[in-house]
Order: structure tokens, then sequence, then C-alpha cells
């Protein structure tokens, strides 16, 4: 943990931190134990009397993808033991974590990350000015004097910083704009699928704790959305604990911190992320106990309930009459002053941006069919089909592809309309709708291969190939239209409800919160578990605001331009066979069509998993910034001892350290490289060793010309290990233990609001794009496209870095090194260097 902090976080602060995480996660576990009884009621109850929604029209895809990997390649990552950047292979495998490795040769021989990170929580920042600002808010009073060194410089003009109030940051820089726009979409999306941690699939655990946890923020006066809902349980009650002992710690220890200011700056965030890991193992111990003793409960409370839920609902219906006649007249004023005149303008607000990100989805979607069919026409055959499905099969997880749908949400603002209904920040729902778009891609693309999988074995030749994907994207475009109006319109009401109904609970809390007890003698003792009068309470606030809500989406639905189906247009299984069809086993068009009668080991599948962003490969000619590792020795400096075949290669350290690397590459001063390993890594042979050369990420200013065609696997060969669940133990060759990828998305202030049928407006197709015609430059990066790359494309060319594998310091999670420790080749399976630990996140 380190001395600085060891000296701030001795034993008595340390029973206090786990004092104060116990009380809270009391208080939370009571709230939970209340609100998992209420929640299996209604599961229970809507598992018997039904009341679904429109069936949707496009498939689901029942089996994840999770043979791909999202992206990798090389950047430099900041190293704050040693204080120096080091190269570093960076894996987004399918479960969205990030996976560091020493270089690509660690991850090509399964070697044990060098980093595991989730990202939930955390922002991605592109500016170091930006990063400067948020650290100087951290610490009130210590901001470092003009003509001080920074806390962090960059070696280069595009940062990507990995910025959480409470965990440790991570620091990352590549070499060009594009390269940087590239990863920066890659890392927005790690962070919106880990920020949807909590599973939707459950249907009782899910409420239940995000209802406890809403409730717990209320008794403490905490009204409106919070930002760090996100991840899985554990890191939210994680949260939860530091927003209330972060502050305390900051008062007592902040004026003790000694030395200049970005020093205390720097040694305050290792306290807050040596805080957070300690409340972090307790808050998942004790929460794990609570649901534990729940799910021992639950049979009993469900034969109960399944027994009497006459009694139940007849007794639920008579206190709220009771709650309704005292709290409905108060609340009705109230919406009518208060929340009625600014329900337009908030859906208006919402409207826009979210329906333009739908309509981009359906044009990229749209695009992307089209294009493929036409070099199909060009190209021919059955083959080509099947390798551009596979493709497109992942295309609802491409991040770059994606992104000009996602920033539609950008221009997301409530403006005035924030601060009066004490909306914190809009982030909550613009990630919830690009969550929305993502599945609805997906589902669109599903939906596609499905079809055309059926029609295959009735086709004959490439013209009835042509005019079958033209039909078929026709009629999936015709059911994206009806599910993506259905999708929107119920992300429409819940949002208008997030915003409005803890405004209301807070304006109406003075009146009636203190009235509420006297209600309770109304429910009987057998039925305590399953009604409460709290809900009950929110519930007919709720009603009373629900029904303007609903008959502001009903007349924007009329709005042609929003592109919404009116209520009236709802299609009943109007394709029933479609959905047989999607119960039936995956489609692998690869193993399917590929001709392969023999089943591949499963470390030769591994090797060939796909990735969903493609890195451009310069195949045949030297890749800028090649750099021979003598040229990397400080003056001085032993000379390096052959290292063994195996080892992976060593990188250039610290910031002068690269630019001085760069700046005599650019004047011709590199060793030329021999052999080239893929993925932009280079080999001299000397000696019978292989020697590092290093390649500095992306190019010098200006793109460089393609002298090879794009790979479709440049930057992997096999699937990444899937990050375990937090707290999970990895085997013992890892050692590590990490969080998997989480969410969170706020639920609906009162679970269980019934969504009406859904409307239909018809609108027209765009347009078939222009062959070749350009592309939006956010889409313009290299990626598995049928068309070959254009001219001038950048080529990414990302550097490999060396480290020694040492024994570990298990104490705090992370790898770290004995002094003096000599390098030695790496096996399998150990750990690695002395200067940085394995450091897995939350």
């Amino acid at each position: 943990m380190g001395d600085v902090v060891s000296t701030h976080l001795d034993e008595g602060r340390r029973q206090h931190i786990a004092e104060k995480t116990g009380k809270v996660l009391g208080e939370f576990c009571r709230c939970y134990k209340e609100q998992y009884g209420v929640a299996l009621f209604n599961s229970v109850r809507y598992e018997i009397e039904g009341n679904g929604g429109p069936q949707a029209q496009l498939l689901h895809r029942k089996v994840p993808l999770e043979d791909h990997v999202i992206y990798s390649g090389n950047l430099f990552q900041y190293i704050e033991e040693n204080k120096k950047w080091r190269n570093r292979f960076c894996v987004v495998p399918h479960n969205y974590g990030l996976v560091l490795y020493e270089n690509k040769l660690a991850y090509e021989r399964d070697l044990s990350p060098r980093v595991l990170v989730n990202s939930a929580g955390y922002k991605i920042l592109t500016s170091v000015d930006q990063y400067l600002e948020l650290v100087n808010n951290s610490l009130p009073g210590v901001t470092p004097k003009s003509g001080q060194s920074p806390i962090l410089k960059c070696p280069t003009d595009f940062p990507l910083i990995l910025w959480h109030p409470y965990a440790r940051h991570y620091y990352f820089c590549v070499m060009t704009g594009k390269e940087q726009e590239k990863w920066r979409a890659v890392f927005q999306d790690c962070v919106r699928h880990c920020n949807n941690g909590i599973s939707e699939d459950s249907k009782v655990e899910a409420p239940a704790f995000t209802d406890a946890v809403r409730m717990y923020r209320q008794s403490k006066e905490q009204y409106g959305t919070w930002d760090m809902l996100c991840g899985n349980e554990t890191q939210v009650l994680s949260n939860l604990v530091m927003e209330e002992l972060l502050p305390e710690l900051r008062t007592t220890i902040g004026p003790r911190l000694k030395g200049k200011a970005q020093e205390r700056q720097r040694t305050w965030i290792q306290i807050s992320d040596a805080v957070y890991r300690m409340v972090y193992e307790q808050t998942k111990a004790q929460y794990d106990a609570a649901t534990a003793k729940c799910e021992q409960e639950r049979p009993q409370m469900e034969s109960t309930i399944r027994t009497d839920m006459d009694q139940i609902i007849t007794s639920k219906e008579h206190l709220a009459s009771k709650i309704r006649a005292f709290v409905l007249p108060k609340a009705e004023i109230c919406v009518r002053n208060h929340v009625q005149p600014y329900i337009s303008s908030i859906l208006e607000a919402l409207m826009t941006p979210t329906s333009q990100g739908f309509a981009e989805v359906r044009e990229v979607f749209f695009k992307e069919v089209t294009d493929m069919n036409m070099n199909i026409v060009n190209e021919g055959g059955l083959e080509k089909l099947v390798e551009y499905m596979e493709k497109l099969s992942h295309l609802a997880f491409h991040p770059v592809k994606m992104q000009s749908c996602y920033e539609k949400m950008d221009q997301l603002k409530l403006e005035g309309l924030q601060q009066r209904f004490d909306v914190s920040s809009t982030s909550v729902f613009k990630q919830r709708a690009q969550i929305h778009m993502r599945q609805q891609m997906d589902d669109a693309v599903y939906t596609f291969e499905t079809l055309l999988h059926q029609e295959l074995g009735k086709l004959q030749g490439k013209d009835d190939l042509c005019k079958s994907i033209q039909r078929i994207l026709e009629r999936v475009l015709k059911k994206y239209d009806y599910d993506s109006s259905t999708v929107r319109k119920k992300f429409f009401r819940e949002a208008l409800l997030q915003i409005t109904i803890p405004f209301l609970l807070k304006k109406l809390a003075p009146t009636c919160k203190g009235e509420l007890a006297k209600f309770q003698e109304l429910i009987f003792e057998d039925f305590a578990s399953f009604i409460l009068v709290e809900n009950t309470y929110e519930e007919v606030v709720l009603q009373s605001v629900m029904k303007d809500i609903m008959q502001a989406v009903k007349e924007a639905a009329v709005q042609r331009k929003h592109n919404l189906y009116r209520d009236s247009m709802v299609m009943h299984n109007s394709d029933p066979n479609l959905h047989l069809l999607g119960e039936g086993i995956p489609i692998d068009w690869g193993e399917e069509y590929s001709g392969q009668p023999e089943a591949e080991p499963d470390t030769d599948k591994r090797r060939r998993a796909k990735q969903v962003v493609s890195v451009i490969q310069d195949d045949e000619g030297v890749l800028p910034y090649e750099v021979g590792a003598e040229a990397l020795l400080q003056p001085g400096s032993p000379e390096p001892r052959e290292p063994d075949p195996g080892a992976p290669p060593s990188s250039p350290d610290g910031v002068e350290e690269i630019r001085e690397v760069l700046a005599k590459e650019s004047l011709g001063d590199g060793v030329e490289a021999e052999e080239q390993l893929t993925n932009g890594t280079d080999a001299t042979r000397k000696s019978g060793a292989t020697e590092e050369v290093a390649v500095a990420a992306g190019s010098v200013p200006g793109d460089v010309p393609l002298q090879g065609p794009a790979s479709e696997g440049d930057g992997v060969h096999r699937a990444t290990p899937a990050s375990p669940m937090p707290g999970a133990e990895v085997p013992s060759g890892a050692g590590v233990q990490h969080a998997a990828p989480a969410s969170s998305m706020p639920a609906s202030p009162v679970p269980g609001a019934d969504v009406p049928s859904e409307s239909r407006v018809q609108h027209a197709a765009p347009a078939s794009p222009r062959p070749g015609a350009d592309v939006p430059s956010e889409a313009r990066v290299p990626h598995d496209t049928p068309a070959s790359p254009a001219p001038g494309a950048e080529t990414s060319s990302p550097s490999a870095g060396t480290a020694c594998h040492q024994p570990s310091d298990k104490e705090t999670g992370e790898e770290v090194a004995p002094p003096g420790g000599e390098c030695s080749p790496p096996q399998p399976m150990s750990t690695t260097e002395s200067s940085e630990g394995v450091q897995t996140e939350f």
C-alpha cells in the first residue's frame, strides 16, 4: 500500500472506516430485506396475471456472442510506481473489461495480464487540463502554483485518462488524433457496458436492490438521479458508502498531507483508492450474506404469496385507497403547479437526440447490408457472403461504427429544468438510450441473419441471393421501425418518471411523510413482508402524474418528425414463424459454411477469435518510429544481457525517453527491422537472440499510405479469458481478484408501471448510399468492411514493452517485486515486472 498511505490509514482509522461501512450497510440491508418481499410479490403477481406490453417484432439473441474481441492494440501507459511511461498491449474482450498485457507476445503465450480494469463509474478524458481540473476539485485548497509541474505530464498531445471519483486513475496516450478517437470510442463502450451491471433478467433481486438504494438515499434527504448508480451491486454499494465516508476523511486527512501540492494530490488519490478497496471487500462480504439469507427465506415467502394472493391484493388495495384519499389532493395540486407546465419541454429535450440516434442506427444497418449486397454482386458467391455475415453479426458491438449513433445523445441538454428537478447529470439518460440503441441494432442484425439463413437453401445463384438480401432487409427495417418506436416511448416514460417523481416526493415530504405511520395498522401482520406503506405511497404519487406523462407521449407520437407509431397501431404476433426460428440453435457462419469437416481444437479456435474493430497492418513496409533496443539505453547504463528467446521485448520509459526516441527516428536514426511481427511489433535477430524494436503507436502527422491490405484479425488471434466477478478468485497462476463488467440503469421510481400499446407512423427508408461514398470521420477507422481500405488511411503501429517477472505481494492485490530482484525470462502464468503490480479494478 505504500508507507505514505499506511501512515494516514493507521489501525485506528481503519477500524473507524470498517465501523462506518458496517453501519451504512446495516441500514441498507434492512431496506433490502423489506424491498425483497415486495419485489417477490410483484414478480409472482406478474407471472400469474401477465399484462405484458406489445410483442417485439425483431428477434432477440438468446445466446450472446462470446467468441469475439472488441479491440486490441498497443498504447502507452503511465506507471505511477516508477513515474514512467511503458508500452502495453491492451485487449478488450467480449465482456468489456480492459486487459493490459506486457506486450502482444505475452498475450499470445497466455501469460498473466499486467492490469485488469472494470471501468464502471469511470469517465474518459482526452485532455490533461480536464483531468487537472477534476483533481484540483477533489482536494479543495490544494492547487499547484503557476510554474510548478502538474501532477501528470503526457509525452504526446493525445492522452486518454480514466478518472474515477474514488478508485485509482489510469493514464494512457497514443501518437495520433485518429488513434485517440478510436480508443476513446472503445473505452466509452466499456464504461457504458460496465455501468449497466445490474442484470435485468433478475425479476426479484434487481428491483429489490435498486428500490432499496433509492429508499436509503431518500431517508438521508437525497432525492433525484444519482450518477454513481453504476456497476454491479457491490460497486454501487461501495459508491454509496464512499459518498458518506470520503468527505469525512477529506476533512481529517487533507490538512495533514505534506509536500508540494502535486505530491499531496497524488497521495490523496492513493488514499482514496486504498479506502475504496477496503470498503469494497467489506461490502461484498456483508451484501452476499444478506442476499443469501433472503434466498433461504424465499421458498416460504413464495408459498405464502401463492396461497394468499387474493387476500394480499385486497389488503393492498384497501391501504392504497386510504393513502390515496389523504395524499392525492395535495399531489394533484403540486403536479398542476410545478410539473405539468414542464412535461412537454422535458419530453422534447429527450425526444430530439434520442430519435436522431435511433434513426442513425437504422441508417448504419441499412448501409452495412447494402454495401454487403453490392460487394457480393461484384465478388460473388456464398464464400463471400459467409465472410461478410461474420462481420455483420458483430456490428452492434463495433464501437467505432456505432459511435455516430451514440454521439447523437450528446446533444441532450435539460438546461434550466435540470436544476428545477434536481437532476445532477444527464449521463444516466444518455447511457440508457445508447444501450437501447445497441440492443436494437443487435436485434435487427440477428433477425436479418436468421431470415437469410433460412432462405439460403432455396436460392439458385447470385442474382437470387442479392434479391433475397434486399427483400429481407426491407422486411427487417419495417420491424425495426415498430420496435424502435416501442422502445423509445417506453424510454421517454421512464425518463419522465425518473425526473418528476423524486421532485414530487421531495415537495410532498414535509406535509405527507410524517403522517404515513398511521396507515401501518391497516396491514395484516401476515402480509407485512409484501405490503409496505412507503411503497404504496409512492405508487399513489406516481398515479398523480402518470396520466399527464402518458398524454404527453401520446401527443408526441402524432408529430411525424419523431417517427413514433401511434398507440392505435399495434402489431400482435404478426410473424409467428419468425419467432419460432429464433428458438433454434445459434448460427455459426464460419463453422457451417467453411467446409471443414473436423472440429478445431479449443486452442486453435481461441486464436481465430474475430476482432470486431480491425487494425490496419502494414504488411510489407517498415512502420514509422522503428528504433533498435540499443538506442533506448541511458548513458552509463549497463549493457543489456541477451534475453531468452521467449522473453517479452523491452520498451522506452519516461516522457523524455519517448520524445528522444521519436525525435531520433524522425531523423532516420532507427534500425531497420529484418523480421516483423504482426500488429506493429518488430524484432531484429542478433546473436541468436531476439531484441526489441520499440514502435511508437501511430504514425507521423499526416496519413501513411498503406503498403499492404487490411488484415481481418491483425490485433487478435485468440479469445481473452473472461474477467471474473468482483472478488472471485482467479486461478493461482494469475493471482488476481477483480470485478466482472457491470452496469446499472436507475430503475423507474416505482416498479411495475405498465406500458400501454405502442403506436405506429410510416416513414420512408433512407436511400441506398452510393458505392464507395465517404463515411463520417468517426466511422472511417480501419475495420472489417467489405470494401478495401481507403488510400491514405492511417496505419496503426503500436509498440510493445518488456518487464521482469517477479514474486508478488498479496496484501493489496497488486504484484510487486523485491528490491534489487534480477530479471528472469517469463514463465506461463507467472507474475511480472518489479515496478508495477497487477492492478485489479472493481
